[in-house]
């Protein structure tokens, strides 16, 4: 597509599709009506879509996209609302087994969803752990030291993203930095 960011209303041609005009406009893609075959999402770098009539976006225009992402992030900060988390389908019903190295002690076994459900809260409760450091009245040095320890904790819980059904729930370390 050309250079011209088109806004919601703009009319454009797909060479698949047809004429449309775009009805929402999202980060990563278009949401466009087309006359033939009804709403599709075009990803925005898609390079066939023709502009016949752009239409100007504000430039301060806030998406429903940022809207929920905003909310969210208010949320987590300011209440101990729990998101619902999945367990992978392939635990379900499943059992956590740990074996002593004292052989002459008994192991313990504990139902995956119990397991799970606690390695989600203490998920939970160290992003709140962070927005209150972010909103503290902590030096910046302060917070980033601390955020840098935070950070090292979400690593060491990387052992346990195979519980987790979908990836963006999903604990997420320093990435070797």
């Amino acid at each position: 597509m050309s250079e011209i960011t088109p806004g919601v209303g703009s009319r454009v041609k797909h060479p698949q599709f047809g004429k449309g005009v775009i009805i929402q406009i999202r980060s990563d893609a278009y949401e466009i009506s087309f006359i033939e075959i009804g709403i599709r999402i075009i990803n925005r770098s898609f390079e066939g879509l023709e502009i016949i009539e752009a239409v100007e976006t504000a430039s301060d225009l806030t998406t429903y996209e940022k809207l929920e992402k905003s909310l969210i992030r208010v949320l987590r900060q300011f209440s101990d609302v729990q998101e619902t988390v999945h367990l992978g389908g392939k635990w379900s019903g499943g059992k956590l087994v740990m074996f002593p190295g004292d052989k002459t002690l008994k192991e313990k076994e504990v139902p995956i969803e119990m397991f799970f459900h606690k390695i989600v809260m203490v998920r939970d409760r160290l992003r709140v752990l962070e927005q209150k450091i972010n909103t503290s009245a902590l030096t910046d040095e302060e917070k980033v030291e601390l955020q840098q320890y935070i950070t090292r904790v979400y690593g060491s819980l990387t052992t346990f993203n195979v519980l987790f059904k979908n990836k963006e729930d999903q604990f997420v370390g320093d990435k070797g930095a």
